[in-house]
């Protein structure tokens, strides 16, 4: 890497941004949406239903499986997983099209998508979103109302396997309970400290 000039911009970062199910990926997010910041959000493609209040295009890109698959064959997408039976990925050009304007790119991917983000960008930061407890994260799935007990023994086995690959992220920020706020202004002050590095990421997608 090279050191950046002083009167030079730092060059766009590509961050991704994850967590166990039900650690508030998607509450934090929306925070740091009202931040206001010169970031570029990817809409992630899904094939499962959307929940209440969510809107195709804005919360998530929702398809039936045979569209995404073809989609997946044809390498439209930078990163695809399979959880829980429905598929998700990320659009490749979103990506590549915020970078060229410039604009810092913000990915929600699950722990196993974080890895294939970074082997085709290895300069991309990773952030890990943990809960305070696994009672904490129990008590939080429990009160979506949507998963069974028996849902509820799977989803907390698979979050203990997700939070075992903490060693391979660049930083974790603990999502307390009632402490939305805090976790999104860790999160923006991890991306304007890597703004600040000497030796910047110079982000490039393969």
């Amino acid at each position: 890497m090279q050191v950046i000039p002083e009167s030079s911009p730092a060059p766009p970062l590509l961050v991704a941004i994850s967590g166990p199910s039900g650690v508030g990926k998607d509450a934090a997010l929306s925070r740091l949406k009202e931040m206001d910041r010169p970031w570029h959000f990817v809409v992630t493609a899904t094939t499962r239903e959307p929940r209440a209040g969510e809107r195709d295009g804005e919360h998530h890109i929702f398809l039936d499986a045979e569209t995404f698959l073809k989609m997946r064959d044809r390498d439209q997408f930078v990163e695809t997983a399979e959880v829980y039976g429905r598929w998700y990925g990320t659009p490749r050009a979103q990506v590549r099209q915020a970078l060229k304007e410039g604009k810092d790119v913000i990915l929600r991917v699950d722990v196993q998508g974080v890895a294939t983000v970074k082997s085709l960008a290895p300069e991309a930061v990773s952030i890990m979103i943990v809960p305070e407890s696994l009672s904490e994260l129990r008590k939080r799935l429990g009160a979506r109302g949507s998963e069974t007990s028996d849902d509820l023994d799977v989803r907390l086995q698979s979050a203990q396997k997700e939070l075992a690959e903490i060693g391979s992220f660049d930083y974790r920020v603990v999502n307390r309970d009632g402490q939305l706020e805090r976790t999104a202004s860790e999160i923006d002050a991890i991306i304007t400290a890597e703004k600040c590095r000497v030796m910047p990421r110079v982000v490039q997608l393969l």
